[in-house]
C-alpha cells in the first residue's frame, strides 16, 4: 500500500467514526440501535474496512457494542453508569487540582478561546439548543483537558464526558432542560482558573458534580416508579372480569421501531459542526 493511500484510509476511518458519533450525541443512533458494518459501509458508500476500524474505534471509545453475530449496538448507558462517570470525574478532578503545579499547567494564551467556549455553551443551555451546547460542552472540557500534563488523564476525563452526554442527549430531548438539570457554571470555572483560585475551583466543580448527581437520583426514583406502574398494570391485564381477552396484536404499548437510518457524516445538527 501506498503512503497515500494509507492516509486516506485512516482519514476515511476518523471521518466515520466522526459522523458515527455526531449522530449518536445528536440522538439520531438511540441506544439500542443494531446495525452491521455493510449497512453503514452502504450508507456512506465505502468500503467495509475503514468502517469496521471506525466500529471498532467507538466500540474501545465505550459508545458501542460489538457481538459477533449481531454486528454493533449503540450502548445503552444505566443511572447507575451515569453516576459511576460523574464520581470517576469528579475523583480525578479533584486530584489535579490538588496541587497543579506538577498536573496542570494553565497557558493564558488558551484562556481566550476556552472562555468563548464557555459563553456559547451557557448562552445554548439557557436558550435549550441541545446540539449546540453538546457541542460547545465538549469543546470546552476539551481545551481546558489541554492544560493537564497527563495525557492520559485528559483522555479519560473526555472519553466520559461524550459517554455522559450519550446517557443524557434522549432523556434531556424526551423530558426538557432547565437549570435543574444543566449546569451554567462554565464561565465561572474558567475565571477562578484564571486567578488560581483553586478553593473556587472546588467549589464550582463540586456544583457541576453535584447537578450531575441529583439529576441521577431523580431519574433513577422516576424509573422506580416507571417499572412500579408497569407492574401493576400487568397484574390489571391478568385480572379483566368476565374471562375476556382483546383479539391478539391489540392493546400493546410497543411503538414500531424507526426504520431510518443514520444520516451522512456531517448531517444538518450534528454537535460536531456546530462550533
Amino acid at each position: 500500500m501506498s503512503p497515500s493511500a494509507g492516509v486516506t484510509r485512516s482519514t476515511l476511518r476518523q471521518q466515520i467514526a466522526d459522523a458515527l458519533r455526531d449522530e449518536v450525541l445528536a440522538g439520531r443512533l438511540p441506544p439500542g440501535r443494531e446495525f452491521t458494518v455493510k449497512q453503514i459501509a452502504e450508507q456512506y458508500g465505502v468500503s467495509a474496512t475503514p468502517v469496521r476500524e471506525a466500529l471498532f474505534d467507538l466500540s474501545a471509545q465505550g459508545l458501542l457494542a460489538s457481538d459477533q453475530h449481531r454486528g454493533f449496538q449503540v450502548r445503552e448507558f444505566t443511572v447507575a453508569d451515569y453516576r459511576a462517570m460523574a464520581e470517576a470525574r469528579a475523583l480525578v478532578v479533584e486530584g489535579l487540582f490538588r496541587d497543579p503545579a506538577e498536573r496542570v499547567a494553565v497557558r493564558p494564551e488558551g484562556l481566550a478561546s476556552i472562555r468563548r467556549r464557555a459563553a456559547e455553551a451557557v448562552r445554548a443551555a439557557k436558550g435549550g439548543d441541545l446540539d449546540v451546547l453538546i457541542g460547545y460542552d465538549l469543546r470546552f472540557w476539551r481545551e481546558l483537558g489541554q492544560f493537564v500534563l497527563n495525557p492520559y488523564i485528559a483522555d479519560f476525563l473526555t472519553r466520559l464526558r461524550v459517554q455522559a452526554w450519550v446517557f443524557a442527549v434522549h432523556r434531556l430531548r424526551r423530558d426538557g432542560m432547565d437549570e435543574n438539570v444543566l449546569w451554567f457554571g462554565h464561565e465561572k470555572l474558567v475565571e477562578a482558573i484564571a486567578r488560581g483560585d483553586l478553593e473556587q475551583v472546588h467549589a464550582e466543580m463540586r456544583s457541576y458534580y453535584g447537578h450531575a448527581l441529583a439529576w441521577a437520583d431523580r431519574l433513577e426514583a422516576r424509573e422506580a416508579r416507571e417499572a412500579k406502574g408497569s407492574g401493576e398494570g400487568h397484574e390489571a391485564e391478568g385480572g379483566v372480569e368476565g374471562n375476556t381477552c382483546a383479539p391478539p396484536g391489540t392493546g400493546s404499548a410497543m411503538a414500531p421501531e424507526p426504520s431510518e437510518s443514520p444520516g451522512p457524516p456531517g448531517g444538518p445538527g450534528s454537535p460536531g459542526h456546530c462550533a
